[in-house]
């Protein structure tokens, strides 16, 4: 696959960093051939918001046949992407390329008139110039990411990784999305819906943290009752307590949170198993197999068998 990386004068490294150190990963643990190329609207250089000048940098030509081309970030000022960029993504859309706007590069993907009729996230900072600019977009500000399937934006800063790992899981799966994530050292899997404002990340491993502690016992007992009443009395907190401080940790709701862990570990047993549905169903919690299938697809617009055929990792094995 090849991918196309937006460059522009005053871009941040960071930025710029993110979409190539998720898909060159891909790439260096041999699970499949992605080339990263950087491109703008004129070859040559660009000079970073950090002060250095990046040389290199390939023409227009580059995006032409790319497979996915990313716009990582925009100017903070705002200023309207030019005519010849919004023409070139377009049409590449048309063309059946997959877009996607990281941060304030959702800005971008908007004035091309693809997230017109369509949910969208930016930087929280950028969500009402995002919104005043477009008013045929539905911002949400609350998402991590929104994806498409053919548009895929998302929040401020490291939810740009977020959103970039969740490109390899559904174009790899999860397994490969794993393994790129603990190369990187980030959590593998952070649902788009979660909020951009998480008052205090959960600390998987914080002994002391009651949050982390129920969160750890419920990941090594997913096939039993995982109900609030059962998650607060292993935190030793009021159903109540825990509630408010279950979603200040993690951005989402108790039973979210569970479900979401379900159907990871569910994608890794159909990757990594022969296991019957069945089996995987009672074994994730689900209780049958007809569950799992209505929340598979629901998430995954997949069902368990279709995701198995397209993600088995023992074939050729």
């Amino acid at each position: 696959m090849r991918i196309a990386v937006y460059a522009f004068d005053d871009i941040s490294m960071f930025h710029l960093s993110v979409p190539q150190l998720v898909f060159d990963e891909v790439t260096r643990h041999g699970l499949a051939e992605w080339t990263t190329v950087l491109f703008s609207e004129r070859a040559g250089r660009v000079r970073t918001a950090e002060g250095y000048t990046i040389a290199g940098i390939d023409g227009p030509q580059a995006a032409l046949t790319a497979d996915v081309i990313v716009v990582p970030s925009w100017v903070p000022e705002g200023r309207e992407p030019s005519h010849a960029l919004q023409r070139l993504l377009s049409q590449a859309h048309a063309r059946g390329a997959t877009i996607v706007g990281l941060c304030l590069g959702a800005l971008v993907v908007a004035a091309a008139g693809l997230l017109d009729g369509r949910q969208a996230v930016t930087h929280w900072h950028a969500v009402d110039e995002l919104a005043a600019r477009n008013p045929r977009v539905e911002v949400d500000g609350s998402a991590l990411y929104i994806d498409h399937g053919d548009v895929l934006t998302s929040a401020g800063t490291a939810s740009g990784l977020d959103a970039c790992l969740h490109l390899v899981r559904t174009r790899l799966g999860a397994e490969a999305a794993n393994t790129v994530a603990r190369s990187l050292v980030v959590a593998p899997h952070r649902e788009g819906g979660q909020s951009q404002y998480i008052e205090r990340p959960i600390a998987p491993h914080a002994a002391a943290d009651p949050i982390a502690t129920a969160c750890q016992w419920a990941l090594e007992h997913l096939d039993e009752d995982l109900s609030v009443e059962r998650l607060s009395s292993v935190a030793h907190m009021s159903r109540r307590s825990f509630v408010r401080n279950f979603r200040a940790s993690t951005g989402s709701a108790p039973a979210t949170w569970v479900r979401s862990r379900r159907l990871d570990e569910a994608r890794r047993l159909l990757e990594a198993t022969d296991l019957a549905i069945d089996r995987i169903a009672t074994l994730c919690g689900f209780g049958s197999a007809v569950t799992l299938r209505q929340n598979f697809a629901a998430s995954f617009a997949s069902t368990p068998t279709s995701y198995r055929r397209r993600f088995d990792a023992r074939a050729g094995a």
